[in-house]
This record gives C-alpha cells, sequence and structure tokens, in this order.
C-alpha cells in the first residue's frame, strides 16, 4: 500500500515531467522555421549528409565497380529489394571464380533502411543524395546498377 508521501512524489514527478514538455514546446514554438520552395531552388537547395536516396555502385580509379558478387547485401536485404546474378568464370591461374554479371535493385520496393551498405565488406554501395524519382509505372523504379 502505497502512504500519502509517495503519492505526494508521483504527482510532483508528474507536474516536473509535464513542465519540461511544454518548456520543448514552447521553445520549439518559437524557433524560426525554414520554409524551402522546393522546384524554384533547385540549384541551391541543401540535401542533408545523411539523406539516403538511391542506391549506386562505387567505382575504384580505374572505372571498375567495387562489387564482388558476394551477395551479402541482398541477404541482409529485408525485403528483397536487391537480387544479383553472378557468373562463375576460371582465373589464370586455374582457380574458380564468380564475378557480378547483373545487380538488380528495386527502388520502389526498398525501406532505405542501410542494412545492405553496412554489410558490405568491400564498401562497394552507398545511397546517393538522389531524391527525384517520379515516374508513372513501378518497372522504371528497377534498375540495373552495373552498367558501364
Amino acid at each position: 500500500m502505497k502512504s500519502f508521501v509517495d503519492y505526494v512524489k508521483s504527482v510532483f514527478t508528474g507536474l516536473w515531467t509535464l513542465l519540461t514538455g511544454m518548456k520543448i514546446t514552447l521553445t520549439e514554438f518559437f524557433t524560426p522555421k525554414v520554409t524551402q520552395c522546393y522546384p524554384e531552388n533547385r540549384a541551391t537547395l541543401k540535401v542533408s549528409d545523411r539523406f539516403r536516396g538511391t542506391l549506386t555502385l562505387k567505382q575504384d580509379e580505374e572505372g571498375n565497380h567495387k562489387c564482388i558478387a558476394c551477395g551479402l547485401c541482398a541477404i541482409n536485404c529485408p525485403n528483397q529489394t536487391i537480387t544479383i546474378k553472378t557468373r562463375t568464370i576460371t582465373t589464370e591461374e586455374g582457380k574458380t571464380k564468380k564475378v557480378l554479371d547483373k545487380y538488380i535493385y528495386d527502388l520502389g520496393s526498398c525501406t532505405f533502411c542501410q542494412l545492405c551498405v553496412s554489410s558490405c565488406p568491400h564498401n562497394a554501395i552507398e545511397f546517393s543524395p538522389e531524391f527525384e524519382h517520379a515516374v508513372y509505372t513501378r518497372e522504371k523504379l528497377v534498375k540495373q546498377l552495373n552498367k558501364k
């Protein structure tokens, strides 16, 4: 059974948390708001550094993509947005090696969770800040990323 002192403490604790929340609300209420007129200011539009727009394959100095076709990004994707098609080749030393044939990315079903980027062992994929993806059909949102 709670005592009267515990009851009074809980009332004052609740009142304190209410006042803390109201302080935060009033602070945000009086901060100046920034509205960007999007289509008109494309040239000066500032996109956040952490924005996840579309998935891209990184390339090395020679222009080749860094992907080694391990498939970890496709495995870690929660809704199978990424499909990797590989082929096996034989190297000059006689070893077999997997080579990336097609890297297919479905932008329409991507949740932009970045699990694919964080699981890539060779840092071969990243999200670019590109954000204009309006199309009339969903088929145009399926992209092959390893085109040259």
